[in-house]
């Protein structure tokens, strides 16, 4: 997989229908070239289903910014709403119900900045999010295997 094979399953986490004259447009390649790539991540089990469902070890964008969010819900939301709401979202790489001062956690991906302050404006709007506390990841550790 190649910095392109990641722009491309960038574009496609944030609209599946894309066609691939605009997506080949965006990557600079032919609808062909950007045909077959798709095929080929599709037929290596990178892509998984549509709309967009991309394998959690596949490499993210690199232009994207992976955050933490804390989430204290409203009064009048569930999580159960709440994270059937999150399935609309294709920032939420994960959302887990948790204990303590937040009602849940969301493990997400954003282009940059500016998309981090819609993601979270439309958390509070649409989804019942009251209050939210965001971390940005600065790097990965290493991952090691609990036996």
């Amino acid at each position: 997989m190649d910095r392109i094979d990641g722009e491309i399953l960038g574009i496609l986490a944030q609209n599946a229908r894309v066609s691939f004259s605009a997506l080949g447009s965006a990557v600079g390649l032919s609808a062909n070239a950007v045909a077959a790539r798709v095929r080929r991540l599709e037929n290596d089990g990178v892509i998984v289903g549509y709309t967009t469902v991309v394998a959690a070890d596949a490499p993210r964008p690199v232009a994207s910014l992976e955050v933490f969010i804390d989430v204290r819900l409203d009064g009048s939301t569930d999580f159960d709403t709440f994270a059937d709401k999150l399935t609309a979202f294709p920032e939420v790489a994960d959302s887990v119900h948790m204990t303590g001062p937040y009602d849940a956690l969301i493990h997400a991906y954003v282009p940059d900045t500016g998309a981090l302050d819609v993601f979270l404006g439309r958390l509070k709007r649409e989804c019942g999010a009251g209050q939210t506390q965001t971390r940005v990841a600065l790097r990965s550790g290493s991952r090691t295997s609990r036996r």
